[in-house]
């Protein structure tokens, strides 16, 4: 697990230092995309099957559009605990702007694979998540998100799970 660990802080890193580098040139077509990667604690609330996750999520900021719910776009992301559980999601995210404080609520349906990790009781789970995030270079933020994952009693079991992540967000 840490060299897990260490190997993604690495590339954090790396596509930190390599996003800088490139800030000076931007042109209209510059920030067209937007990637999330994250760590954190899968399943927190429960002592028995917590473990640690890292994942990323990807935002198209061409596809970015306002509404009556605000500004409203696609998210596509995976995620992978210590256990080898795995959450592949597509959904959609609304954004809320409040100076450099970014409110990001999401809701992503996906397919779950148990590896050794906890049963969640479906391949198919809904991710419901709440994020935060601030503005720290003229491409980067630095967040903290929480979600639950629940496959809304499609299975015959339900025990759903509540995690926890630090996210580095950078346009590109």
């Amino acid at each position: 697990m840490k060299k897990r660990v260490v190997i993604l802080l690495n590339l954090l890193f790396l596509f930190s230092f390599l996003n800088l580098s490139y800030s000076e040139e931007k042109n209209e077509n510059f920030n067209d995309h937007e990637l999330n990667f994250y760590t954190g604690m899968f399943d927190f609330s429960d002592d028995g099957q917590r473990a640690a996750l890292f994942g990323f999520e990807h935002q198209n900021e061409n596809l970015v559009r306002d509404s009556f719910l605000g500004k409203i776009s696609p998210v596509t992301g995976f995620m992978l605990t210590e256990n080898s559980a795995a959450y592949a999601y597509t959904g959609i995210q609304a954004q809320y702007n409040l100076g450099k404080l970014k409110v990001l609520p999401s809701f992503t349906p996906g397919l779950y694979g148990q590896g050794d990790g906890k049963d969640l009781g479906h391949i198919i789970e809904f991710k419901s998540e709440l994020q935060f995030s601030l503005d720290i270079f003229s491409n980067s933020e630095l967040g903290f998100s929480y979600n639950h994952i629940s496959n809304a009693s499609l299975g015959e079991k339900n025990p759903g799970a509540n995690s926890y992540m630090f996210n580095f967000i950078s346009e590109f």
